[in-house]
């Protein structure tokens, strides 16, 4: 673990403006990488790739050959390189095992397009990695076969759920956990994922473009956050949320933090009310964008902007609305209200309490790139 992020987390209770931080206790055996840690080679750096011909917001229908230009442009001026495979091969090598970390919370309506999984499989096999040596994963089962991965990648890559059968812990390592006390409940522990511990050499992080009821969005930090460790939704029983402290504390564990060398933000379609499930159409909408970098804040601090712009098009009230009077727990189906006070300030606490990245907008340099 980071000698800093232990001493910060030692000194907890701290305060973040006005908000009191629970006491966190990591527990990880392993010490931080190097330069690949997060925020990674390129801390700071996004580039945004946006195709209008990638997607058909009437039939849904995505275009593969502008997902792969979208691929290749962005990792390309991500890079600095000037062909994909070099591009590609700055991340991987062929010994390496490769997990991607996809988000399908809210499959089938909405989750890691298949088209953009699929690019970046032949990618990594472009470089050298077997493809038994390539893991599409997430946490629950049900919602990862909902999304028919297997339809669209070579035989051999391995799609695999943590939790076999839901709620199962035995994808979880007992020995690096993150414990904390939210309410006194019993099970105070959250363990990362066995896959990430015990199998993976790296990580490609593949989220949504989402709002979330809870986090404000859910975007690299927290689909890595929430999607590694178990017993997470404990930290929104309530009105009140302990998001704002979690998702960062969780996302800068190790080897969780050293593992995921690279995030592509999945922006084709997006959630701006209603999140994470998008059970209603009409919440979504269609941006035709994706985002790369190593640094996940940098990429959230845009998700943010992203959907509170669209949130606010549509006179639904700010992510950072923190008015009680607003609170209805069955808000997902009105936007004009909040089912917990939002916690989009978890971007900034990831980036000031634990290193994870660059929050602020003057300090991110953004690379737009139009196909």
């Amino acid at each position: 673990m980071d000698r800093r992020f232990f001493l910060q987390l030692a000194a907890a209770p701290v305060l973040l403006g006005s908000e009191e931080i629970p006491s966190y206790k990591v527990v990880s055996a392993f010490k931080a990488a190097n330069a690949s840690s997060m925020p990674g080679p390129y801390r700071g750096v996004v580039t945004r790739v946006h195709s209008e011909s990638v997607i058909n917001t009437v039939t849904e229908r995505v275009d593969q050959p502008a997902v792969d230009k979208m691929l290749s442009a962005g990792i390309k001026s991500l890079t600095g390189a000037k062909a994909d495979r070099e591009a590609w091969a700055s991340f991987f090598s062929p010994g390496d095992i490769v997990g991607i970390k996809v988000n399908c919370s809210g499959a089938p309506l909405i989750c890691a397009t298949p088209e953009i999984v699929s690019g970046i499989v032949r990618n990594l096999l472009s470089v050298g990695v077997k493809p038994s040596n390539i893991y599409i994963y997430e946490r629950f089962l049900g919602q990862l076969k909902s999304v028919h991965y297997e339809r669209v990648v070579p035989e051999g890559v391995q799609i695999v759920a943590v939790e076999t059968p839901q709620g199962s812990l035995l994808g979880y390592d007992p020995k690096t956990y993150v414990d904390v006390s939210f309410f006194g409940e019993d099970d105070t522990r959250s363990n990362l994922a066995r896959l990430v511990t015990e199998r993976f050499t790296k990580i490609i992080n593949v989220p949504n473009a989402k709002e979330h009821q809870a986090s404000g969005v859910t975007g690299c930090l927290k689909n890595l956050a929430y999607g590694d460790f178990s017993n997470v939704a404990r930290s929104h029983m309530r009105e009140k949320t302990n998001t704002l402290s979690f998702i960062g504390t969780l996302a800068a564990v190790e080897p969780l933090r050293s593992k995921c060398v690279l995030n592509i933000m999945d922006g084709l379609r997006a959630v701006w009310h209603g999140g994470p499930f998008a059970e209603d159409k009409k919440y979504r909408f269609y941006p035709k964008q994706m985002m790369f970098g190593t640094d996940p804040v940098a990429i959230d601090r845009l998700l943010l902007d992203l959907i509170e712009e669209k949130r606010k098009a549509e006179g639904a009230p700010s992510l950072w609305d923190r008015s009680t009077d607003k609170i209805d727990r069955r808000a997902h189906l009105d936007f004009h209200k909040n089912t917990f006070i939002r916690e989009p300030g978890h971007i900034e606490y990831a980036a000031k309490n634990c290193g994870l990245g660059e929050y602020d907008k003057t300090r991110i340099k953004v690379t737009s790139v139009e196909l």
